[in-house]
């Protein structure tokens, strides 16, 4: 059975940091890539960070590149995200899943994510203004 649990969520007032982890099992981590999403409530899911399976390649949405940084253990079956200089606007609920690949088509404000066919039930991030 194949499970990703995120974790880290909590509340921050903006300008703070947060790290949200996501452990995976019931699949051979190093053969997935590992995406990150957000959805804050109203609105539409987004993507918001992939890394590819071996951790050399790293793709974020503009709304967050600069702030946010991906990373992955393999020994661990975890992948990271760093957010930083967090803002009002990045209160959502944030998702780990893993697919097949990913990468960022140019001009594209969102990496793109191919058949991210295992998701995880969330980790909610407040940030207060």
């Amino acid at each position: 059975q194949v499970q990703l649990v995120e974790s880290g969520g909590d509340s921050v007032q903006a300008g703070g940091s947060l790290r949200l982890s996501c452990n995976v099992s019931g699949l051979t981590f190093g053969d997935y890539a590992m995406g990150w999403f957000r959805q804050a409530a109203g609105k539409e899911r987004e993507g918001v960070s992939c890394i590819s399976w071996n951790g050399r390649s790293t793709y974020y949405a503009d709304s967050v590149k600069g702030r946010f940084t991906t990373s992955r253990d393999n020994a661990k079956n975890t992948v990271y995200l760093q957010m930083n200089s967090l803002k009002f606007e990045d209160t959502a609920m944030y998702y780990c899943a893993a697919g097949i690949g990913c990468g960022q088509r140019t001009g594209n404000p969102e990496p793109d994510y191919y058949n991210m066919d295992y998701w995880g039930k969330g980790t909610l991030v407040t940030i207060s203004s």
